[in-house]
C-alpha cells in the first residue's frame, strides 16, 4: 500500500509539473480595460443624467459645488454635463476612425499581399502615397475650406490619413503567412482565394489587427482633438477638443477656471494610457520575446546578486 501511495504521489508531482500552467490575464491588460471601460460607460449613460450642456445661466465661472460638481463655463454652462456629452462624441469619432482605419488597411494589405502581382504592385505605390502624406496639415486644409464640418466628415478626412502604415505590416505580415504549408494546402484543395484569406490568412493576423485599431483610436481622438482646439473640428457636436477650445477662448487659464480645461485634458489622457496599456498588451501577445521580458530581467538581476553575494 505505502508503495501504490508514493508512486500516485509521484505522478501526481509529475503531472503538476508537466500540465500547462493556465496563464494569468496581464495586468497591463486589465488595467487598461478597465480605464477603458470605465470611460466607455460614463460617455455611454451619463449624459442621459447631466443637464442641458448648453444651458446657460447666471453662475458663471463658478467652481466645483453640490450643484455644479465641475463648475461652470465663463456664460454658467455646466461643464460636467459638458463633459459627458463631450465624451460621447470624442468616442464616438475614435470608434468610426478606428473602423475605417481598419477596413482599408486590411483591404489594401490582406489583399494586395495575398494576390501579388500587378494589384499588389498598384495597391502598394497608393499606399506609399498616402504613407507620406502629412496628415495634420492635410486635415487642417480639408477643414478650412468646408464649413459644414460634420462628424462624418472629420472622420472620414482622420481615418484616410491613419490606415497606411497598418496596410503596410497586414501586407508584409500577409507575405509571410501566404507561404506557409497550410495555405499551399488550401489551394491544391481547390478552396476560393477568398475563403483562403477568411479562414486560413485573417485569424492568424487578429493580434496586428487588434493593435493597429486601437492605434487607430489614439490617433483619431488626438487628431481630432487638435483639430477643435484650432477650430477646425466637429460642428455641432460637442468634443473633449471643443470645450479646450471654447476654455480657451474664454480665458480660463488666466481667470484661473482650471475646473474648465482640465476635466477634458484629463480625460484624454487616461484615455491614452488605457489604450496604450492595451496595445503594450497585444504586442506581448505578439512577439513573445515582450512577453517573458519581465521574466527575464528578475532572472539575471536575481543572476547577478547570486554572483556578487
Amino acid at each position: 500500500m505505502t508503495t501504490i501511495t508514493e508512486e500516485s504521489a509521484q505522478i501526481d508531482e509529475t503531472e503538476k509539473t508537466t500540465a500547462p500552467r493556465r496563464r494569468r490575464p496581464a495586468t497591463t491588460l486589465v488595467v487598461g480595460l478597465g480605464i477603458v471601460v470605465a470611460i466607455v460607460l460614463f460617455g455611454l449613460v451619463a449624459p442621459f443624467f447631466t443637464q442641458d450642456p448648453l444651458a446657460v445661466s447666471n453662475d458663471g465661472m463658478q467652481g466645483p459645488s453640490a450643484a455644479h460638481l465641475l463648475g461652470t463655463t465663463q456664460t454658467g454652462q455646466d461643464v460636467l454635463a459638458q463633459l459627458a456629452h463631450a465624451t460621447r462624441g470624442s468616442l464616438m469619432v475614435g470608434v468610426i476612425v478606428a473602423v475605417l482605419a481598419l477596413l482599408l488597411s486590411a483591404f489594401f494589405g490582406i489583399l494586395g499581399g495575398y494576390l501579388g502581382g500587378w494589384l499588389d504592385e498598384v495597391f502598394s505605390l497608393f499606399t506609399n502615397v498616402v504613407l507620406i502624406l502629412p496628415g495634420l496639415p492635410l486635415m487642417i486644409v480639408i477643414g478650412s475650406y468646408v464649413e459644414q464640418r460634420g462628424l462624418l466628415l472629420i472622420a472620414f478626412v482622420l481615418a484616410i490619413t491613419s490606415w497606411a502604415a497598418s496596410a503596410r505590416v497586414l501586407r508584409s505580415q500577409t507575405l509571410s503567412i501566404r507561404s506557409r504549408d497550410y495555405v499551399h494546402a488550401a489551394r491544391i484543395a481547390g478552396e476560393k482565394p477568398w475563403r483562403i484569406i477568411s479562414v486560413e490568412i485573417l485569424p492568424n493576423l487578429l493580434p496586428v489587427m487588434s493593435s493597429g485599431f486601437v492605434f487607430a483610436l489614439i490617433t483619431a481622438i488626438l487628431g481630432e482633438a487638435g483639430l477643435s482646439f484650432i477650430g477646425l473640428g466637429v460642428v455641432g457636436t460637442q468634443t473633449w477638443g471643443s470645450m479646450l477650445f471654447y476654455a480657451q477662448n474664454g480665458q480660463a487659464l488666466t481667470l484661473g477656471g482650471w475646473w474648465w480645461f482640465v476635466p477634458p485634458g484629463f480625460m484624454i489622457a487616461v484615455l491614452g494610457g488605457g489604450l496604450s496599456l492595451i496595445n503594450f498588451s497585444i504586442d506581448a501577445i505578439i512577439n513573445p520575446r515582450l512577453r517573458n521580458a519581465p521574466a527575464n530581467v528578475r532572472r539575471v538581476q536575481k543572476a547577478e546578486k547570486e554572483a556578487g553575494a
